[in-house]
């Protein structure tokens, strides 16, 4: 037999031998991984896990005024775009007509052409002086008529005898050539453009040389004296508010916090806004602080009524769901509605629950709380 043939049949024998001994040794690890497992004492404890600790606040019953707040957006009272009265080629436009100029009520603003409104006055003058000439014939005309019927001691038989009806006329030839005459001094007047009041000048449609007719705008002009707000208010916030309200003063803060002076209510309720159906209330500033710009969003807090058996709470201890919890006599967690009233700088007012109090209300409820859960309220002030 060959060396050949030898080595073909010990082939089988080895790879048996191999897989036996790979075997053995995957059976003798395992063995040794079972020996040496570490191995951990369970022991039962009789006793149970200490309640989770609940940072409370104490609250109780009080008598609170009501501050009912809304945003408002600050308007200028008067805010106007400025157009020509007479028709005429503009002659000047005054360093006050520009884009951004603040002027001052008087300030004089745009020039036209105003040759043909001076012969307008000239001409009413005249017609003015006509009116009156006849007038006083008139009057001569009737003292004489008089006076004949006078010495004839005689009463003349109607008005016309004694020219009545010719002075009436005269009198209101007058009155129209007077009431001309006032017309083509306005126009005169109208031909210099000045600003109705104080402001801001925020564009300017007409330039010099441009010939304008009545009706077309010059300027726009934006009051930086006086502003007012358009409050919106619910109908349950406008029911929290001592009426009437009319005169009241409320109290104006930035987005941010910060205090902005105070506002006078002009007028408040009688109608809803037909688009959100809400109580529409109308404030003015005067002496308004130089921070407050038109087109700006400010905070308008108004004072309420006094509300009895009322709790302030932190908003934190509100739920998403109106809920807050508190911990009961024997330390368990309750739930309870919130019958919210206002909100006011960082705090919610509610309807007092039923009973006496003081409550222990947890300052930062869970999505874990359970009702009647066993806890440990630790006080956070109150």
């Amino acid at each position: 037999m060959t060396d050949q043939t030898l080595e073909s049949q010990q082939r089988p024998t080895r790879q048996w031998l191999w897989i036996g001994l790979s075997l053995a040794l995957f059976a003798a690890i395992v063995m040794l991984l079972f020996d040496t497992e570490d191995t951990i004492d369970v022991q039962a404890a009789n006793t149970s896990p200490p309640p989770p600790t609940v940072s409370v606040v104490s609250v109780a019953p009080e008598t609170v005024q009501a501050r009912v707040s809304a945003f408002a957006e600050v308007r200028p009272r008067w805010d106007a775009e400025l157009r020509s009265a007479v028709s005429g080629r503009i002659t000047a436009v005054h360093s006050a007509a520009l884009a951004g100029a603040q002027v001052e009520q008087g300030d004089r603003l745009f020039s036209i052409e105003n040759a043909p409104y001076q012969s307008a006055v000239a001409a009413a003058e005249m017609e003015l002086e006509q009116a009156e000439l006849a007038l006083l014939r008139a009057q001569n005309n009737v003292t004489i008529a008089q006076r004949q019927f006078d010495r004839d001691e005689t009463e003349p038989p109607n008005e016309l005898a004694v020219n009545l009806p010719q002075l009436r006329i005269a009198e209101k030839t007058v009155a129209a050539a007077q009431a001309r005459l006032n017309a083509a001094r306005n126009e005169l007047k109208d031909a210099e453009v000045v600003a109705p009041f104080s402001g801001f000048v925020t564009h300017r449609f007409a330039s010099l040389g441009q010939t304008v007719s009545p009706g077309d705008a010059l300027i726009h002009l934006s009051d930086n004296r006086q502003f007012e707000l358009v409050a919106e208010f619910s109908q349950s916030d406008w029911a929290l508010l001592d009426h009437p309200i009319s005169g009241a003063t409320t109290d104006l803060t930035q987005r941010s916090g910060g205090s902005l002076g105070q506002a006078q209510v002009r007028r408040g309720g009688g109608f809803l806004d037909q688009n959100t159906r809400q109580v529409r209330v109308f404030l003015d500033v005067t002496n308004p602080d130089e921070r407050i710009l038109a087109g700006d969003f400010l905070q308008v807090h108004i004072p309420g009524r006094r509300i009895p058996d009322t709790v302030t709470l932190p908003e934190s201890a509100l739920t998403r769901a109106g809920y807050f919890w508190f911990v009961d006599d024997e330390d368990h967690l309750q739930k309870l509605s919130a019958n919210i009233l206002f909100r006011s700088e960082g705090a919610v007012t509610i309807l007092a629950p039923e009973g006496t109090g003081p409550w222990r209300v947890a300052r930062t409820p869970l999505a874990s709380f359970l009702p009647g859960q066993r806890v440990t309220p630790q006080s956070d002030g109150g």
